[in-house]
This record gives structure tokens, C-alpha cells and sequence, in this order.
């Protein structure tokens, strides 16, 4: 099941094999998967001597292993609480992070070469089954209590804090990208407003796209994964790209399933949202900053030229 590779994936695989032996385990090198499309890690499935898969994530830059310190502090809260499985991390360095890979399959991957999903099951029929356990799931989430998670060191934002980080990105990006007029007073006029904004955070996922939902044979959702942008921050950054794939529509039926599973809301939470994924191209924006890639600066660019979000 080794995927045709050039050197440099042979090399990946000598390199990983070697650094997961070196941590107690034992790795079949005739099983080796690789996965690129990650920004932040590169993934690798792979399985142990006694055929129990897992999954090696490399981080690709400094920055990550950095945040990577914070999501294992997430997992450990979370696991505690949530209906779902997280990733169990049985190896941490700066080199490798392992886990055993969770039961079941994500409701979508990406498609490497158009750049959309690839959905498990067609986007259009998706049953009341997945979308009550995945809002069942998030309000159980964002119900965490904070005192545990911050004494566990997972990053904490006020209300407040929250939104003039999303400020102060939005200005960042300002002085490295051209912001078409009437894009930047859009996000000003969210940012000044303060009716959009709660005055509450949760603990959030933070990247909750199709990708990191896994699910079964029944769309059940029985696991979330890569949970590296997760803090206690917006509660609306989990429904962001759930908007973007389903809709107004969609995200007001979403937001009832989440009310009646316990989740908080407030009068403007979906225009809230809706604002969130308009200013989408500064967070990209942001994210090309931090890895000065050309290509990364190169798709910033071309969405906040292009950028449509309604």
C-alpha cells in the first residue's frame, strides 16, 4: 500500500519510521501513505506491527509546533467531555505527533486536484442524523467550563480580546495587501457594531471544516481531529465555513439543532457568522503572512481581489 514516491518520500518515510522507533513504536514500512494536503502538517497514515493504524503528522514550520503545544492541551480537556473520540497523541516532538487513527471516516476530503471536497456521502442528502450529532457535539463543546480548560493552559481570549485580535489582523494585512474599498468598510462596519459580537467566548475547534469531522456508515459524527486553532475565543468561528457550505438556510437550521442541544445564542449570532466569512480573505491573508510563502501570498491576493461572500 506504499504509494509511488520520489526520493524525498523515501526519505519522509526513512526519516518517520526512524524518529517513531525512537518513541517505542514500531512502524511497518510497507504501509505508508502520504497526504500533502495539510497547510500546517504534513500527515502520513501508517500502520504498527500488529496492523493497527495511525497517523504521523510532521509540522511544516516552526509556528505550528509552537501552536501544536496548545492543541494537546485542548485534547486533554475535550476528552473528557465530548460524545465524540479526539486524537489520543501517544507521540509528541517537535519532529512527530502520533496517534492512533480514530474509527470511522471524514464526512469529506479534498480534492487535490480541483481544490473543492470530495463528499462521503452526497452533500445534498446529508440526514438530520449528522447534522443533530454534529450541533449535539458542538454545544456540548462550547459548554465546556472555562476554569478547567485555562488551568489546563489552553489560550483564552475576553470578548473583547477576541475581536480586536480579528482587528488587529485585519490592519496587519492592510500594510501587505491591497483591500478593495468597500470590502474593508464591510468588515469595519462588523468590527464597530457591537450588536454582531457576543458577549461571551467558548472553547471552539476553531477549523471545523468537512475534512475534521469524521462519521460512520449511519453519518453519525464520532470524532473530531486536527485541532490546532482550537482556544477559548468567537463561538461563531465553528459555524463559519458550515455557512459557507450550506447557507443562510442552512446555518439557521444548524443554529435551532445547536439551540435545542443546549447551545448559547444571541439575536445576531447568524448575520454575525455571515459577517465572519466575509472577512474570510484577511484570515488566509494572515495565514500567508505567517508562512511568507509566495504561493501562499499569491491565493491571499487572488481571494481578497475575488472574494464573493454572499
Amino acid at each position: 500500500m506504499t504509494r509511488q514516491q520520489p526520493n524525498d518520500g523515501r526519505d519522509l518515510r526513512h526519516e518517520l519510521l526512524t524518529i517513531a522507533k525512537q518513541n517505542g513504536l514500531q512502524l511497518n514500512a510497507d504501509y505508508f501513505e502520504i497526504n500533502e494536503s495539510g497547510m500546517d502538517f504534513l500527515v502520513v497514515f501508517a500502520k504498527d506491527e500488529h496492523g493497527q493504524k495511525w497517523v504521523l503528522r510532521k509540522p511544516r514550520r516552526k509556528d505550528v509546533w509552537e501552536r501544536a503545544g496548545n492543541e494537546q492541551k485542548v485534547l486533554k480537556v475535550v476528552g473528557k467531555y465530548l460524545p465524540v473520540d479526539v486524537p489520543n497523541w501517544r507521540i509528541f516532538t517537535p519532529d512527530l505527533i502520533a496517534y492512533p487513527l480514530l474509527s470511522g471516516h471524514p464526512i469529506a476530503t479534498v480534492d487535490p486536484a480541483g481544490g473543492g471536497y470530495v463528499w462521503k456521502f452526497p452533500q445534498d442528502s446529508l440526514s438530520d442524523v449528522f447534522f443533530n450529532s454534529l450541533a449535539n457535539t458542538l454545544a456540548v463543546l462550547h459548554n465546556i467550563d472555562h476554569s478547567e480548560a485555562t488551568r489546563g493552559g489552553v489560550r483564552y481570549k475576553t470578548p473583547t480580546e477576541t475581536r480586536e485580535a480579528f482587528a488587529a489582523n485585519i490592519e496587519e494585512v492592510r500594510q501587505c495587501f491591497t483591500i478593495p474599498a468597500k470590502q474593508y468598510e464591510r468588515w469595519n462596519a462588523w468590527l464597530s457594531t457591537d450588536t454582531y459580537w457576543p458577549e461571551y467566548t467558548v472553547l471552539h475547534h476553531g477549523d471545523l471544516h468537512p475534512p475534521h469531522i469524521i462519521v460512520d456508515d449511519n453519518q453519525q459524527v464520532t470524532g473530531l481531529i486536527d485541532w490546532t486553532e482550537a482556544e477559548i475565543a468567537d463561538p461563531g468561528k465553528d459555524f463559519v465555513i458550515l455557512y459557507a457550505l450550506f447557507g443562510h438556510e442552512g446555518l439557521r437550521d444548524l443554529l435551532r439543532r445547536y439551540e435545542k442541544a443546549g447551545g448559547n445564542t444571541w439575536p445576531r449570532m447568524s448575520e454575525h457568522i455571515a459577517e465572519q466569512w466575509a472577512a474570510y480573505p484577511a484570515l488566509v491573508a494572515k495565514f500567508a503572512l505567517t508562512t511568507g510563502k509566495e504561493a501562499d501570498m499569491e491565493m491571499a491576493r487572488g481571494m481578497i481581489a475575488n472574494w464573493n461572500a454572499d
